[in-house]
């Protein structure tokens, strides 16, 4: 994905015109990045749980105890991006640093269960509240 996709992919995700279909893993982690380079971290993890939230309700889904926004998965990976872009000192939003982002192990669809069980992250508590690993 290029700078330009993303810019792209993150426009059509706040006015809620991205196709459903298009919020993939990896979009989410693409719209992650960019907030957190665009805002304190504070802001930056406000916007992306608040923008899951409208942007789910808006291609007919629900945010409930057992489908949708997902409290401890969302706060678990913005702090894993915002730690990345500390970490490497990332100072630009550009074609290479998308690239090396999708490239993190961090990426991967089961780098979550290192840190939870099953049974902690399909909780009704884990999706409405933090809970840390």
């Amino acid at each position: 994905m290029t700078a330009a996709q993303a810019a792209t992919l993150v426009q059509q995700f706040e006015q809620c015109s991205l196709p459903k279909e298009a919020w993939t893993h990896e979009a989410h982690f693409i719209m992650a990045f960019w907030y957190c380079m665009q805002h304190p971290v504070c802001k930056a993890t406000e916007m992306i749980s608040e923008g899951i939230k409208k942007y789910n309700l808006s291609v007919g889904g629900s945010n409930t105890d057992t489908s949708g926004y997902h409290e401890t998965i969302t706060l678990f990976y913005s702090s894993t991006v915002c730690n990345y872009i500390i970490c490497n000192r990332i100072n630009s939003i550009n074609d290479d640093s998308i690239k090396a982002l999708l490239a993190q192990s961090f990426i991967k669809k089961d780098y979550l269960n290192h840190f939870y069980t099953k049974e902690q992250i399909d909780s009704v508590s884990a999706r409405k509240h933090w809970e840390k690993p």
